[in-house]
C-alpha cells in the first residue's frame, strides 16, 4: 500500500488509517480478526479515542502483539491540563502500552476550547509535559467544526504536526468558508503538517430520528455512508488525490474490508474524474461542519 509521510513526523503513513471505533461493535475475537486484516492490508497508522465505546480495550491485545507494525494515534475531549492527562494516562492503561505516537485534540468545535487548550493550564501543556516523558512522540487536532477555527489552531500552536478534518466530494462542491476544508490542506501543506481525513464516505445525513429510528439505521456511523465497493472505491479516490497524507475507514465493521481493497487498489483519480464526482454530488446535505447540524 502506498505511504506518505505525514508532515514534520517523519513517519511514512500509509494512504489509508485504520478507524478504531470500528472495533467498538465487535467481540474480541472479530475485534482480533479485523486488526489481523487491517494489518495483513499493509495499514501502519492506526486511530482510536476513549470515546469509541470499547475501542481502546479490543485493540489492545493485537496492538500489544504487532507494537512495532503500528503507528497508534489517540486523542483527548479534554480540554485542562489535570482532564487530558488523567486521559492520556487512561488510553495508556487500557491500550497496554508504554507510549502513543500521535496525541490528539479530540474534536475541536469552539473557539473558547482553543483559547482553554492553549492557556496556561491548558490541555497542551499536558501534551507537552507527556511529550517530555516519552509518553506521547507528536501532537495532533482533530475537528469537524470550520475550517476557520482549524486555521485558527494552525495559526495558535505552533508544534502541531497532524490535522483531521471532514474531505469528501459533497464538502469539496459547497461554496462558502464554513466548507472550505481545501485551505486547510493547502495551510497543512505548507507548513509540514500531516493531513488525516475522515468523512471521505460520507454520503449525508440521516433521515430524522422520526423516520429513521438510530437502532434501525443499517450503519454505525453517525452520518450515512456510501455502502457498495464502487462506491467506496470512488470517494476514497478522491479523498487520496487532494493530497491527504492518509484517509481514514469509516467507523461501521461492515465496510472496513471495502476501504482496505480500495487503498491497496488506489492509482490516483484524473481531474476530469474528480470534477465529474463533484458535479454529481453538488445537490446533496453536506454532514460536516458538525456545529452547523446541531
Amino acid at each position: 500500500m502506498e505511504t506518505r509521510t505525514l508532515g514534520r513526523t517523519g513517519h511514512d503513513s500509509t494512504v489509508a488509517t485504520f478507524g478504531a471505533i470500528a472495533l467498538n461493535w465487535l467481540e474480541q475475537e472479530g475485534a482480533d480478526q479485523m486488526v489481523e486484516l487491517v494489518l495483513d492490508s499493509g495499514v501502519n497508522h492506526f486511530d482510536v479515542a476513549p470515546t469509541y465505546g470499547d475501542a481502546e480495550l479490543k485493540l489492545g491485545p493485537k496492538l500489544r502483539q504487532h507494537r512495532e507494525e503500528i503507528f497508534l494515534g489517540c486523542k483527548t475531549q479534554e480540554r485542562d491540563y489535570d482532564g487530558a492527562r488523567r486521559k492520556l494516562e487512561r488510553s495508556l492503561d487500557r491500550l497496554g502500552v508504554e507510549k502513543i505516537d500521535l496525541y490528539q485534540v479530540h474534536g475541536l468545535e469552539y473557539e473558547e476550547e482553543l483559547d482553554e487548550i492553549t492557556s496556561d493550564g491548558g490541555a497542551l501543556d499536558a501534551f507537552r509535559d507527556a511529550r517530555d516523558e516519552g509518553l506521547i512522540d507528536h501532537i495532533g487536532l482533530t475537528s469537524h467544526g470550520s475550517p476557520g477555527l482549524i486555521l485558527d489552531a494552525v495559526d495558535r500552536i505552533d508544534d502541531l504536526e497532524s490535522l483531521m478534518f471532514p474531505l469528501n466530494p459533497v464538502v469539496a462542491g459547497k461554496d462558502g468558508d464554513e466548507h472550505d476544508y481545501e485551505a486547510v490542506l493547502e495551510r497543512a501543506d505548507r507548513e509540514g503538517i500531516g493531513t488525516l481525513g475522515i468523512k471521505a464516505f460520507a454520503k449525508g445525513s440521516w433521515p430524522s430520528t422520526d423516520d429513521l429510528p438510530e437502532e434501525d439505521r443499517p450503519y454505525a456511523n453517525w452520518y450515512e455512508p456510501v455502502g457498495t465497493p464502487d462506491e467506496i472505491r470512488e470517494r476514497f479516490d478522491f479523498a487520496a488525490a487532494q493530497g491527504l497524507t492518509s484517509v481514514v475507514s469509516p467507523g461501521d465493521p461492515k465496510l472496513v474490508a471495502m476501504v482496505l481493497d480500495a487503498a491497496a487498489r488506489y492509482d490516483g483519480m484524473d481531474e476530469a474524474a474528480q470534477r465529474s464526482l463533484i458535479e454529481q454530488l453538488r445537490g446533496e446535505d453536506s454532514p460536516v461542519p458538525e456545529q452547523l447540524h446541531h
